[in-house]
């Protein structure tokens, strides 16, 4: 559970699709609200995707550090947030809100958004079966979701819910990256309450 965290370093070591393919199993296994099956995962591969969503990237990160001031500036200046340039596989993976599958069961008058938190779910079992693998998995969410769905042609009907970058880690380190630089720390206790 402690190797469930970002990976922003990457060997630039290729995944076997093999790999791959036991790792995406999750999709299949995950339980989703009225059983909708929402996730909609897209392999970007080509040159011209991948460039597009570090561009994506860039500008997001660049944008994001001018809303920064003081010390939070100084150590988000020296933040890798990202390993879109070595991790060999990237994954954009998408909630498609009107798929008529399921029948609205639990996600259509009362909460809309289990459709997206079942996409979620299905990610952390995915990321789980990735680190049983051996693999590191990165959520990159300083994007442009609007940009990228133009970027990778898809419907508009279609919400970003995690761009995933996966590969090998360069190192074995359990203490995650942000903690170890100072921006923030974990918790001892889960925040609970009783009513």
């Amino acid at each position: 559970m402690r190797w469930r965290r970002d990976i922003r370093r990457f060997r630039e070591s290729p995944v076997e699709a093999a790999v791959l393919d036991r790792c995406l199993c999750a999709f299949t296994l995950a339980p989703s609200v009225g059983l909708s099956e929402p996730w909609r995962v897209i392999d970007v591969t080509s040159k011209a995707a991948r460039s597009a969503a570090i561009a994506n990237f860039k500008a997001a990160n660049t944008q994001a550090l001018s809303g920064y001031c003081d010390e939070k500036a100084n150590i988000y200046a020296t933040l890798k947030l990202s390993g879109m340039q070595e991790a060999p596989i990237h994954l954009a993976v998408y909630c498609d809100e009107s798929s008529p599958k399921g029948a609205g069961l639990g996600a259509t008058t009362t909460m809309p958004e289990m459709k997206a938190y079942s996409v979620v779910g299905a990610i952390t079992l995915f990321w789980l079966l990735a680190r049983a693998e051996g693999l590191g998995v990165g959520w990159v969410s300083i994007l442009d979701p609007v940009q990228l769905a133009k970027d990778l042609n898809n419907p508009n009907d279609w919400r970003l819910v995690g761009y995933l970058c996966v590969g090998w880690p360069e190192t074995a380190n359990n203490t995650p990256e942000l903690e170890r630089a100072g921006w923030e720390f974990r918790s001892p206790t889960p925040i609970r309450e009783t009513h």
